[in-house]
């Protein structure tokens, strides 16, 4: 078997419903209206690190603050009702990041419909990559003038050469489209071949022992991304990055490439 039919069959084993629940993706899908899954699946994209039982709680938990209404919420909660976001902290993600979190999609929301336009607006169909997107995004989400230094850790950026991975993962969810229902497809502005692989620890071993990303590549960043991505490319021009299903499930599931 070659390794694009063993990638492919490895892809469609694991991009099926059954992966829902068990991934922070199930965030989103706790929702319909366009703005409420945009919302929801940008926070657990950002919360995604760590054991993935605790960022389907967190985000939950998150969600649960914020009425079940995130869109509303953003656009007009008052200061009574934002004051138990205070209370909400992951990890290094705090309430000072979530606060202006919400400010700028309230901001945000206010003039645009849809959040695919701080991305797209970027970027041309002639652009091989979402890298400038990326980069744009970045600069627009802390153009606010009361934007704190500290939230920058959580918006990564690939001029700082970062593999952005958890962006790369949420602008999966939200331009892939297939008949398999994980990832969402209602960004249209965005094509799938522009989308570059999250490149999370369990994605960058399988691909190590695959021989997809260079031994020589010690550090994982902007540029391995990139090239994996090129790698993936010539098995799928049109859609590299679903083998972000085959990479990552092996990885999680099967423990691929561990050594004893």
């Amino acid at each position: 078997m070659d390794l694009k039919q063993f990638l492919d069959e490895k892809a469609a084993q694991y991009n099926r419903p059954e992966f829902i629940a068990i991934d922070p993706v199930s965030i989103p899908h706790l929702f319909r209206k366009k703005q409420d899954v945009e919302i929801a699946g940008f926070f657990a994209a950002t919360l995604a690190w760590g054991l993935r039982k605790t960022i389907i709680s967190k985000c939950k938990e998150l969600m649960n603050y914020m009425g079940w209404s995130p869109h509303e919420f953003v656009l007009n909660a008052t200061e009574r009702e934002m004051l138990p976001l205070l209370n909400f902290k992951h990890r290094t993600f705090n309430s000072t990041d979530l606060t202006y979190f919400i400010e700028w999609f309230r901001w945000f929301y206010k003039e645009n419909n849809s959040l695919e336009d701080a991305f797209a607006r970027f970027i041309t169909p002639e652009d091989e990559t979402v890298e400038k997107a990326l980069i744009g995004f970045h600069q627009l989400f802390f153009s606010l003038p009361e934007s704190p230094v500290r939230t920058q850790k959580h918006i990564a950026t690939p001029a700082r050469n970062s593999s952005c991975k958890r962006l790369n993962m949420y602008l999966r969810w939200m331009v892939r489209h297939d008949k398999n229902g994980v990832d969402f497809g209602i960004w249209k502005k965005i094509k799938p071949h522009q989308l570059i692989i999250p490149v999370d620890v369990h994605v960058e071993r399988v691909a190590r022992s695959l021989k997809l990303i260079d031994s020589s590549a010690r550090q994982v960043n902007w540029h391995t991304a990139l090239s994996l991505t090129e790698k993936l490319k010539q098995l799928d021009a049109k859609d590299p990055v679903k083998y972000d299903f085959a990479l990552f499930g092996m990885g999680v599931m099967e423990d691929f490439g561990r050594e004893e």
